[in-house]
């Protein structure tokens, strides 16, 4: 067995109940994060069939198949993962796909895993393909085969690992090999939260934090929070400190409106990057159509941040369309800004 003390990535796993890290953002997310299925708001397909596999493995006294979680950032992979260790009964290391970077950082931690124990990876699809390779015969024989030596001297060693369950979590399913994808038993897509459930989940974590909020101001706050829990706990953290130092530390509409004023969010949860990315098209190309070069040189953005960071939310909601000309503006863009359409402007005349 690799000794523990020359493991590599000794300082990137963690165990589930250890301190994960350090920093306030950190702190805040562990605190508010559900320790079992009854307390998890949401995904509620996936968190039923996942209640059954996780009693349906105990009941046979086995360790539950490899489970691969996919979808938007945010929605809560690495929560689920948790549980899943704590309703099993056993411990969760935590690592990530970039952090792994030869085949002898896998085989440090997997040697290290006792029997049961949970493997989580996040950005699964980082993985380099020389690690990829080890985790085929870890995954199903529960064994790794390693080569010692280089050239004519090189031989292959095989490691025998405890029986694990390994966890993945991504969001571009897409980029996993088949043959890595092919051998996870549980494939689980999260989806976007319900208004009701994210008004929901900031209630619950008001009342951990022990911060009076009104339903009026969860409500709103809930519509600006994409969907996504953890946007939700993130401005929840900032109404927080707007309630306490500028009002009198109760979370009332008025504290929200002004508070998502100041962050430059809007109703729909649009930030300042998609507010001008929006308006630029509309003032600048007529609403389009526009190529993405164009856009990225007129509002000095990154191409990539503009496609992965502010194009996804701006289709989903119904503002922006891709068309084989280049991007452009709905008239519920339009509609959102306050502005007339070029349709509208060509009607008026």
């Amino acid at each position: 067995m690799i000794e523990e003390e020359n493991n590599p990535i000794k300082s990137v796993g963690s165990v589930v109940g250890a301190q994960a890290g350090t920093d306030e953002a950190t702190v805040f997310e562990n605190k508010l994060r559900p320790k079992d299925f009854d307390s998890y708001i949401g995904q509620g397909e996936v968190k039923q069939n996942l209640s059954v596999f996780v009693r349906a493995a105990r009941k046979r006294s086995e360790t539950l198949d490899h489970t691969i979680f996919y979808g938007p950032p945010g929605l809560g992979k690495t929560t689920l993962s948790m549980i899943l260790a704590s309703e099993m009964g056993t411990e969760l290391r935590i690592t990530s796909g970039p952090a792994l970077e030869k085949p002898g950082d896998l085989a440090s931690i997997l040697s290290n895993l006792k029997e049961g124990d949970f493997l989580f990876i996040d950005e699964i699809h980082r993985l380099r393909m020389p690690v990829e390779e080890i985790l085929y015969t870890a995954m199903e024989d529960f064994a790794i085969d390693l080569v010692i030596g280089k050239g004519p001297s090189a031989r292959t060693m095989r490691i025998n690992v405890p029986r694990f369950t390994l966890v993945g979590a991504t969001t571009l399913m897409s980029r996993l090999s088949n043959p890595l994808r092919d051998r996870f038993g549980h494939v689980e897509k999260l989806r976007y939260y319900e208004p009701d459930e994210i008004q929901s989940i900031i209630v619950r974590s008001a009342e951990i934090l022990d911060i009076a909020i009104d339903e009026g101001a969860a409500k709103l706050l809930a519509k600006s929070a994409r969907a996504t829990p953890r946007i939700a706990n993130r401005l929840l953290r900032r109404m927080r400190d707007f309630a306490e130092i500028l009002h009198e530390g109760v979370i009332t509409e008025k504290v929200v409106r002004e508070g998502l004023a100041s962050l430059s969010v809007d109703k729909n949860g649009l930030d300042f990057a998609d507010q001008e990315y929006l308006r630029t098209i509309c003032e600048k190309f007529s609403g389009g159509p526009v190529g993405l070069s164009t856009i990225s040189a007129a509002i000095g953005e990154d191409e990539h941040t503009i496609e992965d960071m502010i194009e996804p939310f701006l289709i989903r909601e119904g503002f922006l369309t891709r068309t084989p000309r280049g991007r452009q503006v709905t008239d519920r863009g339009f509609q959102h800004l306050g502005l007339a359409s070029a349709d509208d402007q060509l009607r008026l005349v």
